[in-house]
This record gives C-alpha cells, structure tokens and sequence, in this order.
C-alpha cells in the first residue's frame, strides 16, 4: 500500500509538471518494404499497457481497450459472467449517467462496441480524431469508476438484454446450439472451453449482481488491460492524456497465465441432439489441435484449406460437386488455450449422417493418397499475403492487430512474423500436422438431428459428461476490495474538443464510353489494392415481364462464378487464390455485377481471368443440375429461420406479386422449373454496355487501369428496355400478419410498408433519414432504449427509410423476447404515434446534428467505402459536392421540418405488422389491439 501511495505521489508531481511516469518500452518503424504495423509500447507504473500507432491518413481515431479476461475465467455454475460483464460496462460509471456512454460516442460522431471471446474482452470506439481525449476519459472512468454505478435494475435490464442475445444468435436459429453441444462433450467437465461465451441460460439465472462486481475486481485492473490507439495524433501528446486518465487507477489483483494439459481424447466419441429450427440433418466431427501461435498454426490453417475449402478442396470435389452431399467443409481453429480441427457436413436428402462420416473417411484417404502439392502451398501463401495487406485497410484493423498480440502473446509487433510463419510452411509440415493431429485420433461426432424425421445418428450415442473429477478453481474471488483512485483534476467535467477535423471527400475522375459505359476512378496509394466493381445492366427487374422464372438473374450469376470455356471452376479459383485476388459475380435487383480485388502487382493477371470469367462462361448440365439442388435444399434452411422468414415474407405483404416483392432468390416452384437454356438465354439476352457502370478506386492511376479494360469494348453495344415495376399501392389500414414457427424463444418484429419514395441524395428521403435517427435510426433512438435499454426485451431494435431507383419503404425489425411480444408491440405503436403527434425535442434535433454532423471523419477510410461513395456518385449522377449540400440541409433542418416530416410519413394506423413466432404464445395477447389479424405461412401466403 505504501508503495502504491508513493507512486500516486509521483504521478501527480509527473502531471502537473507536464511529464508522463509512462515507460517508454519499445518504438517500431518500417524499414524498407517489410510488414509492420508501426507503434510505441509504454507500461504505466499500474501495470497498465499503452500501445500508440500514429495514422495520419485519416482524420479518425479507433481506441481499444483489452482485458486479458474471457469465458475461460469462469467456472461451472457461472458460465457467462464475462460476456455479461461486458454489456455492464456500457451502463454509465461515476461521472458517465445510464445510457451516456453510446450517446456521448454516438455525438461525437463515432461507432463503438466490444466483444468477448473465450479468452479476452475488448472495448472499441472510433471518432473524429478531435474526440480522442473525450474517449480516454470514457474508458479510463469505467476502469476506475465503475461499481458504484452497478444497479440492481441495470442489472436486471442487461442479464435480460444477454438472454434475448442468446435467443437471436443461439436458441432460435438452426444449429445454434451446435457448437454449444460440441464443446461440452469434446472438452472435460469443467474445462473453460466446455462451454460457450454466451453462458446457459440456467447460470444466467442464478448470478447476482454482487457476484458480477467480484468479477470486475478480480480481472479488469489495469495490469491486466492493455489500451490500444490508432490514428491521427502525436504519440508524445497522447501518452501524457493516457497517463492522466488511467494512471492514478489502483493496480488489480496479480494475473498468471493460464497453464492447462492438453486435451485426449481417449476414445471416439459419439453424441447426437435434436434441433428445433433445422430441416436438414448435420454431421460435425472434432479433433482436438493445438493452441493459437504454435509451430504448427499455419501447416493447420494449410491443411483445413486443401481438406474442405474452396472449389479444389478434397471434401468438395468428393461430396458436394459429385452431388453426394449438400455441403461440406472443415477449419482449423485455434485460441489461447487449444485448438480444433472441426469438419461440417450436410447431407442431400435421402442420404443418411452415417453415409456421410462413410464419405469422409474416404475422402481422407483419398487425401492421403493425393498428399499435398506444390500448387497447394503456392495458392495457400498468395491467399494469406493478401489477407494480411486487405485486413490493414483501416486504423481499426491496424489496432485490432497491436491488440490481440500484445494481449496473447506481450508483443504487438508479431504481424510480420506470423506472415514469414505462413510464408514458410511447407508440403512436409502439412502432411506432418495431418498425420500429428488427424490419423488415427480420437474424434468427437456430433449428429444434429430433424425434429419430426426419423434420421438416424452416426451412432448411437456412446459418451457422457464425467462430472465426477471437476476441481472447481480458486481464482482468488476472497476479500477482493474496491479501492477508487484519487485524481488531481475533476473527473466530473466531460473533456472538451477541438475543431472538427478537416474532411476531404476522394478525389474521382469520370469517364464516358462511346458504347455507353460510365467509369468512375479513385486513387488511393495508402495500400497496394486494387477494387473493382463492374455492372452490367438486367439482375432481378429483368424477371418482371417473366414472373415464372423467378430467380434466373441469381442462377446465371452462380453459373458465371463456376467454369468458363478455358478453366474449370477449380483451375480458376487455384489461380486466383495464387495471386491473393478475387472475382465474384452476383445478381442485384438492376444488374449483374462483377466484383473484382486484387493486389496491385497482380492486377494484368486479374482481369485477364475476369475477362474470362465475364466473356467466355461454360454453362453445363452437371454444374446446372447441382446447383439447382443446393438452391432447392436451401429453401428448406431459409424457412427455418424466423428472421429470413420475416423479412421474406413483409416484402410479399408490403409488394404482393410485384418482382419487388420477389426474393432474388426466387421461389421453390421458380427454381424447379428452370432450364440450362433459360440460363443461356438470359446471359445472351441481358449482356450489354449501354448502361454499364465501372468503379475502379485504389493504387492505380485512371490512365494505366483504362487500357486494362479494353475488353469490355468485346460486350456486345445493345439497348435493352427493362419493364419498371409498378409502385406498390400505399397502406391504407393496419393490419397484424402471424406466421408461425412453433417453440420460438423470440418474435421476430417487421413493422412499416412502401413509401414509393425513390432514392435522393438532398431531397426528402434524405431528409426522412434525418427524422429516423431519433426515433430508431441510432443505438441512442426511442425505440431501443425503451425496448433493450429500459424493458430488456430484445438485442436490439431499429428503423430505417430505404429506397433505390424503383422503391421505397420504412421498416421496424427487431427480435423480441417471445413472452413480451403483446407488450412490445404496445410500446413499439406508442413511439411511432407519440414522435409522429409530438416530433423532435430541441435536445434530440441538437443530437442528432452533432452526430451526423461529424461522421464524415469516418466515411471515406477504407476502399471499400471510397467505392462506395464514388459509386453513388456514378449510379445516381450526383455532383461532387452532394455532400456539401447535405451538411447545409443538415445544419438548417428545424424542428417544425422534421416534425411535418414525422407526421406525413410515420403514420402507425397505416402499416403492415408481422409477427413470425410461436403463435400459441402471441396470437391471445395481439387481440386486444382491435386490428385484423391474418395468419399466413412461411412463404407468405394466407392460411
């Protein structure tokens, strides 16, 4: 204690004196072309370490702070306490109220959020770089500050929010519980990864808040945090704003690294469980490895690619693409305290799970036989080197990088190295972490069966948890006191900002082709990438004169991406995936599109495989037939889910027959109908310039990449007239729509209907897009604070006005606790109708300017949203300085403005209401409202 005082003593004379008492470990920089992340390490005589890595690229910042502690550090009885623990973390601290911590971001104009794996927890954020002081004094109050504001009704509120969590994303979806299941039978009882993050709904239950505070005491100290900053400041001026904040916080309990046995399996295991949303049966089968930074990490990552990933893979070329198996894949993943090696495999109808785990012994050996090639490790290294460039676009991959190594490892500057890792691996490591790992080891089989059929497991079950040798840890939970720190400033006062950060919009150039292609170009030199996107006109609104054949435009482009006329799909993808690029081609509702990365140096080789690919496709009947089945089958999955059920489903009641209330995907009756020759045909019709758009935006000037696309000239210059779907006729009653989906744990929530609004930049759907952010446009919105923040009956809740060239619509979606679904909906009308009657508050218009108004510092970062931005620029015809017209429209907008707006549009005794979820417990409860109510079925049509 005496020396914690004398530190403190020091620290104060350090701050007021202008000097940090921060240890200045280590300073990284690039040499020559080598991967590095660039960053100064310094340790806070707290334990706490601070990791800066100026980006002066864009006007942004991205704060992340790590604590080394996850579900791991739980124990039986408690699972779940860090993934609780981080939704309390946002909850308002000493000097921070209930729900300030996503307002004050959200103001700022920044995003946040954080996460919790087995092994650590982090919180994120990233803001204008003017709000970077702002965000320390954030995070440092709720490091130091925090317990005295943990509510029991907070807590209430927040363990109700993490089991509707649990509902969306486990409970009430097809093989949710799968991975819950695997673990608990492949790792020993008690073992931190025999269960998940999530927790069991039971544990869940029976914490109580005074458990959570011990868990905060014991692992969220300083010295078991490390604070990662990435973007536009000066590292010497930070360090010191890190040192006030976070440096006067007692140090926590000491923290020793994790040391288990490794995992044995002792025999094949053998479990099976039945699954209430599936329609298909699943075959998993795990085999335990080795933990994440070991020797044999990449031969691994290898191995997993050539068993089950991609068009060459062994698994696909033996199941899927022989039509033996719907899909079939395998991964290798890997955490802090092991590994797993873990294959997946869903049967064609009629084949049963022990056929499967037959097939995959074959195509073991078949493995085994074809050994690995040179071509294997040639495509595996070109994959990595362009994962590792692509993942080092934005500030916050850079950080998440420094994190993550500094977290598992103590050091941030390991990116390179695990490169030369990957780069090094050779046939023999493969073949050795195969024989190592996989040959004659003990497995784990998990059978996930169908509700209702009578699908065999692999085998009978032959396994049962052991929960006899279960030594419950001591984690040091005893006497653990809550110690604030003493500051030599008012904490009380929320820091102030500088000037807005100075945006610049990307610099484009505009082309136009004689034959009717319009280019759009945008340099950006800060990586070596290149993006491409290509459209060609037709997609979905091409089906409107031909409803029958449904789905056409999604099959052709799924055909395009298998072989052309001079590469098989498998020779492609080997060539692509040497080159680290990528080309895919999918179909949009207006057009066919081709979406291109790659490496600059590799770019000639690209698009000479894209010219293949868009000019010379191979349409069969064995790639026709076999994708026509996966399409089939996935109707099945698709009506399994409640959330794709309702949004299927609302766009059939808001559009009726129209093609805009058509899935791209067509329907079951669509799908079976169609020929090869609708294919061809539909590819011959609908191939043309006129109306093309190209974007081509990253490390290659308009004047080299122009002549690259020559061979566009070879599409063929046609006009094609495209029928232009009717508007859909405007709600004129509000109407309840039930589909049911028995046992669900939530209801899923599709509130709203057409507009016919079309897209405009600085008209009024812009503006509708003003008057939405309050009421569920944000995280801050009406409608998700009172339905997660204050009732805790959903993960999260929404709004949005959307609209394109054709349509326009506004949707309510949420997933709602099941038993409050009557009470949700009463909530849900009364928002709508009150901002509708009342409108905006002054301090909600005030709000809602100050967090728009400063987003542009994050728009433009990475080349995913440079394409973007300069894309709307081409398909929309805007001028350059849209955006300046939107942050006048923003600047002047009034309440009387916003508040017409609410009142023509949000008008709840006109909308469409679907419920997709358990009738039994919903329908008794929606009476009492006095609207009609209408069952249909999944597929939208009445009962």
């Amino acid at each position: 204690m005496k020396k914690y005082l004398f530190a403190t003593a020091a620290f104060c004379f350090a701050v007021s004196a202008g000097f940090s008492q921060a240890k200045l470990i280590e300073t990284v920089t690039k040499k020559g072309d080598e991967l590095v992340i660039p960053y100064q390490k310094y340790v806070l005589p707290n334990g706490l370490t601070v990791v800066l890595a100026e980006d002066h690229s864009d006007p942004l910042v991205h704060v992340d702070v790590t604590y080394h502690v996850g579900s791991a550090r739980e124990e039986i009885g408690k699972s779940g306490f860090a993934h609780f623990f981080e939704h309390m973390m946002f909850q308002g601290s000493d000097n921070v109220g209930d729900e300030q911590h996503f307002k004050i971001i959200s103001g700022s104009g920044g995003t946040l959020n954080g996460s919790t794996n087995q092994d650590r927890t982090n919180y994120y954020e990233t803001v204008p770089s003017n709000q970077l002081e702002k965000m320390l004094w954030l995070e440092s109050d709720r490091m130091g500050f925090l317990l005295d504001a943990v509510t029991q009704q907070k807590f209430e509120i927040q363990r109700s929010t993490v089991k509707n969590e649990r509902g969306q994303n486990y409970d009430n979806r097809p093989y949710g519980l799968a991975g819950e299941f695997a673990s608990k039978n492949l790792y020993p009882y008690g073992h931190p990864y025999s269960w998940l993050t999530i927790g069991y709904v039971e544990d869940l239950n029976r914490v109580n808040v005074n458990d959570l505070k011990n868990f905060f005491l014991r692992w969220y100290g300083p010295n078991n945090a490390t604070i990662t900053i990435g973007g536009d400041f000066k590292s010497a001026d930070v360090i010191k704003l890190v040192d006030k904040y976070f440096g006067s916080i007692p140090r926590g309990p000491e923290v020793t690294k994790t040391v288990l046995a490794p995992v044995v399996l002792e025999s094949d295991r053998y479990a099976s469980y039945t699954d209430n949303y599936a329609k298909i049966p699943l075959l998993t089968k795990s085999y335990v490895t080795v933990p994440n930074y070991d020797k044999d990490m990449a031969a691994l990552a290898c191995l997993a690619q050539v068993i089950g990933q991609g068009k060459n893979s062994i698994l696909y070329q033996n199941l899927v693409k022989t039509q033996k198996a719907l899909n079939a894949s395998c991964n290798s993943r890997l955490s802090e305290l092991a590994g797993e090696f873990s294959f997946q495999i869903v049967p064609l109808p009629g084949k049963s799970l022990a056929a499967m785990d037959s097939l995959l012994t074959e195509a073991l050996v078949a493995f085994e036989k074809r050994g690995v090639t040179d071509e294997d490790i040639i495509k595996f290294k070109g994959g990595i080197e362009s994962q590792f460039i692509n993942g080092l676009q934005s500030v916050s991959g850079k950080v998440s990088q420094l994190a993550a190594f500094q977290t598992y490892v103590g050091n941030p500057n390991m990116i390179g190295k695990q490169l030369e890792m990957y780069r090094a691996v050779t046939k023999e490591d493969v073949m050795n972490a195969y024989n190592k790992y996989i040959k004659g080891k003990h497995s784990l089989t998990v059978s996930v069966l169908v509700k209702g059929q009578n699908a065999a497991p692999v085998m009978a079950d032959n396994y049962t948890v052991d929960t006899t040798k279960y030594v419950r840890p001591n984690y040091g939970y005893d006497g653990l006191k809550y110690v604030k720190a003493k500051d030599n400033f008012d904490r009380s006062k929320q820091p102030g900002v500088g000037a807005n950060p100075v945006v610049k919009v990307p610099a484009f150039t505009k082309k136009s082709t004689p034959n009717g292609i319009k280019m759009i170009f945008a340099e950006s030199k800060e990586l070596p990438i290149v993006n491409i996107s290509i459209r060609i006109p037709g997609g979905q609104i091409a089906e409107t004169d031909m409803p029958a054949k449904s789905g056409i435009a999604g099959m052709t482009a799924s055909m395009m991406n298998e072989d052309t006329k001079n590469y098989t799909a498998e020779q492609m993808a080997v060539e692509l995936q040497k080159l680290g690029s990528n080309i895919n081609i999918s179909s949009s509702f207006d057009g066919t599109v081709f979406s291109v990365q790659s490496l600059k140096k590799n770019l000639d080789k690209t698009l000479a495989l894209l010219e293949e690919r868009m000019l010379n496709p191979k349409f069969t009947e064995a790639t026709f037939s076999r994708l026509q089945k996966q399409a089939l089958e996935g109707f099945k999955q698709l009506k399994s889910q409640p959330a794709a059920i309702a949004d299927n489903v609302f766009d059939k009641i808001n559009y009726s027959n129209s093609i805009l209330g058509l899935s791209s995907n067509g329907t079951e009756t669509t799908i079976k109908s169609l020929t090869l020759k609708d294919v061809e045909d539909f590819y011959a019709n609908n191939m043309t310039t006129q109306g093309a758009r190209v974007v081509v935006v990253g490390d290659v000037k308009e004047a080299d990449v122009l002549p690259k696309l020559a061979f566009l000239n070879k599409i063929p210059n046609k006009k094609i007239a495209y029928a232009k779907p009717a508007a859909a006729p405007l709600v004129n009653k509000t109407t309840i729509y039930i589909v049911d989906v028995p046992k669900a744990a939530q209801t899923e929530f599709r509130v709203g209907g057409p507009t016919n609004l079309k897209y405009d930049a600085t008209g009024e759907y812009y503006k509708l897009g003003l008057v939405n952010f309050t009421i569920g446009g944000d995280f801050n919105s009406r409608l998700n604070i009172n339905l997660r923040e204050d009732k805790g009956w959903t993960y999260g809740a929404r709004s949005s006005f959307s609209s394109n060239d054709y349509a326009g619509d506004y949707t309510f979606s949420a997933g709602i606790r099941a038993d409050a679904t009557d009470s949700a909906l009463t909530e849900v009308i009364k928002e709508i109708k009150n901002y509708a009657a009342n409108g905006i508050t002054a301090e909600e218009l005030s709000f809602m300017k100050m967090a728009i108004g400063q987003r542009d510092a994050l728009a433009y970062e990475t080349g995913g949203q440079k394409a973007g931005f300069v894309g709307r620029i081409l398909q929309y015809d805007l001028p350059a300085t849209y955006v300046n017209t939107q942050s006048n429209i923003l600047k002047n907008m009034t309440k009387t403005e916003i508040d017409a707006l609410a009142k023509k549009w949000l008008d709840i005794n006109k909308v469409n209401i679907l419920l997709v979820g358990d009738k039994a417990k919903i329908l008794p409860g929606l009476q009492k409202f006095g609207y009609e109510i209408v069952e249909l079925d999944v597929d939208g049509n009445k009962k």
